[in-house]
């Protein structure tokens, strides 16, 4: 929906001011004789494979649709495992898209303004469910309804505050509005909903969040962040709202005549915590990487584990229930996977990360154009390297070595209430491919059983994939002589009746 709005923008753009066209016949026959600008570590020959296999799709995209340049990057853990650019960073001069292209991220720069609230926390100086008002006293937007509420940080950062999307015209003028005239504009706007009726989308609210680092710190959110999240992740390459060198050419979409729209620089101004980031893909691989990392918070631990659990952590969802947000991420929920990260659009550039947090990859797609959809390249992505990338990771993993003396362990347990026959319920603990699991033998959970994960020294654990239950505790098998096998799961315990 948030593309699709640009995309809108951009079209009235287009009637209204002159851009330099970019050709597409300039072009026709570039794509193909670009020299791929790649980097690997990886020796893996399912990684590799992947890699060619992602690569062919990617330049088949290319030409067929006419991209101008898209670099990305797969971080697996604390590497950045392959990286590569495609096509041009700038079509008239033929200079090819590489790792080190820098873009506008757009609106993966509010990821960094959700990590600067939290470092203001964990150092005391505000609360998450304080009110905005408190740190901003002009912070008086028309509620939606009579009883609403004050609108607090959390909120802000979770898009559940009922703000609308924008309050300006800054998609249709490239005029963004400054922190100034955001307080002025404010006064004449009206909530559209009430606080935490529903997940909203709002770029507004992340520039608000963005003063409010800035009243807290009592620095510009740029200095802010460039000092506190840049800085200490070696991101060197990244900064807010400058005309850097080493930009890629930013081109809209792809007109009917073939031509492609040359945006001039536009400054994010006051919606820089929303909007301002330039990064490249040798930096936002640190960046992820850091989300993988857990401790307390210092040096390139930019927040503490705690802090990074609680952003990743569902706050609020769109109504279909498959997305929406934590703090300053977004959440994704793909075929029984969650994934986070953000997506991005700008004047010319369109963004993604991508990240499963359990398989500790990630992945990165940056692109020069307005009609290159970087999210689905981001999923093609992740499931062609990236899964290759996550079960390469997992096969490197030491595990506890199957014990073939653990089938004793196999039967039917059952549980009783105290000391009566009350039946509390019945298990079976099943042999499957060299692995222990549990199904219900009236239940319905064949397509899914539980596992138990071998922990050693006949230890267990329950691996289930609801929270219910015992999840996540160990299982442990008691024997004792003249006594049916006991099987313990968590600090309750079912006799072997078969």
């Amino acid at each position: 929906m948030r593309a699709k709005l640009l995309l809108i923008g951009f079209m009235f753009c287009f009637l209204s001011i002159q851009f330099v066209q970019a050709q597409e016949s300039e072009r026709s026959n570039d794509i193909r004789t670009a020299v791929p600008q790649t980097s690997t570590i990886s020796d893996d020959p399912e990684v590799l494979g992947s890699e060619r296999l992602f690569s062919a799709w990617m330049e088949g995209q290319i030409a067929y649709r006419g991209l101008p340049g898209i670099a990305i990057g797969v971080v697996s853990d604390q590497k950045l495992v392959w990286a590569k650019g495609f096509g041009f960073a700038d079509i008239k001069v033929k200079l090819p898209m590489t790792p080190e292209t820098k873009f506008r991220i757009a609106s993966n720069s509010k990821l960094f303004t959700a990590i600067a609230i939290m470092q203001l926390r964990e150092q005391g100086k505000l609360g998450l469910d304080d009110p905005v008002v408190k740190y901003l006293p002009w912070f008086t937007p028309k509620p939606a309804g009579d009883d609403d509420g004050p609108i607090t940080i959390e909120q802000l950062l979770s898009h559940s505050s009922g703000l609308q999307r924008e309050a300006s015209d800054h998609w249709s003028s490239l005029q963004f509005p400054t922190s100034e005239e955001l307080q002025r504009l404010l006064s004449d706007r009206q909530a559209t909903f009430a606080p935490s009726v529903r997940w909203k989308y709002s770029n507004l609210g992340f520039a608000i969040a963005g003063d409010v680092v800035e009243k807290v710190s009592g620095q510009k959110w740029a200095d802010y962040v460039t000092q506190n999240i840049f800085k200490p992740l070696g991101m060197n390459d990244s900064s807010v709202d400058k005309n850097v060198a080493g930009l890629a050419v930013p081109y809209g979409r792809r007109m009917p005549d073939g031509s492609r729209a040359i945006f001039p620089f536009v400054d994010a101004k006051g919606m820089g915590s929303a909007t301002g980031v330039t990064s490249d893909v040798n930096d936002l691989a640190k960046f992820i990487s850091a989300q993988f990392r857990r401790g307390p918070r210092g040096g390139a631990q930019i927040v503490s584990g705690g802090s990074w659990r609680e952003m990743l952590r569902v706050r609020s969802v769109e109504e279909n229930w498959t997305t929406g947000s934590g703090l300053g991420f977004d959440m994704r929920r793909v075929k029984d996977k969650t994934y986070i990260g953000h997506k991005g659009g700008y004047f010319g550039n369109t963004t993604q990360t991508l990240i499963q947090l359990d398989d500790k990859v990630g992945v990165i797609v940056l692109t020069n154009t307005n009609d290159s959809d970087p999210s689905d390249i981001a999923q093609q992505l992740m499931a062609t390297v990236g899964q290759a990338v996550a079960k390469a990771a997992k096969e490197k993993t030491v595990q506890v070595e199957w014990d073939a003396s653990w089938e004793r362990y196999a039967g039917l347990y059952r549980g009783y209430w105290g000391d009566s026959k009350f039946v509390l319920g019945d298990s079976q603990v099943v042999l499957l491919n060299k692995k222990l699991v549990i199904i219900t033998p009236n239940g319905q959970n064949l397509d899914n059983p539980v596992s138990l994960e071998p922990l050693g020294n006949g230890k267990f654990r329950f691996m289930a994939t609801t929270g219910g239950d015992v999840a996540g505790e160990v299982v442990r098998f008691e024997e004792v002589k003249d006594k049916p096998m006991r099987m313990y799961t968590g600090d309750s315990w079912l006799d072997r009746v078969q």
